[in-house]
């Protein structure tokens, strides 16, 4: 099931680099590997009949995304603090991973984690040591009392 699912993965990796265009020869260089690596590989993902649960949802029905993300967060900074090492995966069709996994109709697998011990973490973001992208200055993602005043 690991492989299979890493072979899903690495076409949809395949697929984004193509998609990128100029780009796509940078984005190859980042890898998948994790997936075979790891000690563990947890899937998490959302329940079936998610939208009968109405308490925080009815305004905004992606409270439970933004709720798994943040106990995704959670595990991952714990598992940090004890110097355990923890890979998102994001790149897959959530309904090939569902139909792999034998989810229920309704649900939706989020993340695929690659869970284990690390030789040595980065010192940095990986997208920022590959030039992939860059930390933007605090100021330019929080604002005050509107979008565009910056928070000084």
């Amino acid at each position: 099931l690991r492989q299979d699912l890493h072979r899903h993965v690495n076409d949809e990796r395949l697929l984004t680099a193509q998609a990128l265009g100029e780009r796509s020869d940078a984005f190859m260089q980042l890898k998948v590997e994790g997936i075979l690596a790891c000690a563990e590989l947890l899937v998490v993902g959302l329940m079936e009949g998610r939208e009968k649960h109405v308490f925080g949802r009815r305004t905004m029905p992606e409270m439970d995304l933004a709720s798994a993300s943040c106990a995704i967060q959670n595990f991952w900074l714990a598992a940090r603090a004890e110097g355990i090492g923890v890979g998102w995966v994001s790149m897959f069709d959530p309904e090939v991973v569902r139909e792999k996994l034998s989810m229920p109709p309704g649900s939706r697998p989020i993340a695929l984690l690659c869970v284990g011990e690390v030789e040595q973490f980065y010192p940095a973001p990986m997208l920022e040591l590959e030039n992939w992208d860059s930390r933007r200055p605090l100021s330019e993602v929080m604002f005050e009392n509107s979008w565009a005043e910056p928070n000084t």
